[in-house]
């Protein structure tokens, strides 16, 4: 029988600088088995140093990095295959590391690659002969087929359009769901945080520090277009959002928000609609690290 896990990662007091440049000040959050969490800010806040930290990457100098997950695999920003081996071979890399035989690390690394979508005839070219798409699939399947209990992804789905993107989403939201794995995760697009995660930090620069955290109540697999666009347009309305990236206030409307006629239109015909009367249109839960639960625009609490 299978049993939940309880480890998790823990980040506490965490503070790092490169020479007289404070990059991080005070960082504290945690991961846990089976779920996702993503770091969101602009560029230079910090979320790569972070992440490298989570990783053991670079020297912990101030606080405390607790990784109690048994295994932890890292996917870069750039797919970083080496140009000498196929792609099965690279696939393949972290169990021949780990001193698999070449025959059943060859199993387990196609297996796994044909589920991520490349075909057998790809296995066998080098990288330079793979489209983006596919060294992107190719390094994904490279982190999974070691079984992480932790996954550490670095933006890796920046470069990719936006139906691979969505692809590579559900790819890995599936193996997520089947393993139960942690996920931390770092992005500066809103909507991708939104699409994938469980909870949401929000990182402002200069020094890099998380301002606050969003709690998203519906499972990613359930996360429609329509509600992910919805929420992640919340999110931009929120200062302490606007203020990290660096956008202007919101300047207040005064008006009801009516329920969108499609909503209406699906539950007279019995297919989904939105939330019933007297539900919360929010599926967000902001929690400020200095205050707690707070009322965002309109005096609503995200999730309430």
């Amino acid at each position: 029988m299978n049993t939940i896990s309880t480890a998790e990662l823990r980040v506490h007091g965490l503070s790092h600088a490169f020479a007289r440049d404070e990059v991080l000040s005070g960082i504290h959050f945690r991961v846990r088995a089976g779920e996702v969490v993503a770091l969101v800010g602009p560029s230079g806040c910090g979320k790569t140093t972070l992440l490298h930290l989570a990783a053991g990457l670079l020297t912990v100098q101030e606080g405390q990095v607790d990784n109690g997950f048994a295994s932890t695999a890292f996917m870069f920003q750039q797919p970083r295959l080496l140009p000498w081996k196929t792609a099965l071979d690279n696939v393949a890399l972290g169990l021949k590391a780990a001193g698999m035989k070449r025959a059943e690390r060859h199993f387990r690394a196609r297996a796994l690659a044909l589920r991520l979508g490349l075909a057998h005839r790809d296995l066998d070219k080098f990288p330079h002969q793979l489209s983006g798409g596919m060294q992107s699939r190719v390094a994904l399947a490279r982190a999974l087929v070691l079984a992480p209990e932790l996954l550490l992804l670095d933006e890796p789905f920046s470069a990719l359009d936006v139906g691979l993107k969505e692809e590579l989403y559900r790819l890995l939201l599936d193996h997520q769901a089947e393993r139960g794995m942690g996920v931390l995760m770092i992005t500066h697009d809103l909507m991708e945080a939104v699409r994938l995660s469980d909870a949401i930090l929000v990182m402002a620069p200069e020094p890099g520090r998380i301002v606050c955290r969003f709690e998203l109540d519906r499972p990613a697999a359930r996360r429609d277009d329509a509600w992910v666009y919805r929420h992640t347009a919340e999110l931009l309305q929120t200062p302490d959002v606007r203020m990290s990236f660096g956008l202007p206030p919101v300047v207040a409307v005064e008006a009801e928000i009516e329920e969108p006629a499609q909503w209406q239109d699906a539950g007279r015909k019995g297919g989904p609609a939105g939330p019933a009367r007297g539900e919360p249109l929010s599926g967000l839960r902001l929690v400020s690290p200095a205050s707690g639960l707070v009322a965002v625009q309109g005096g609503k609490r995200c999730g309430a």
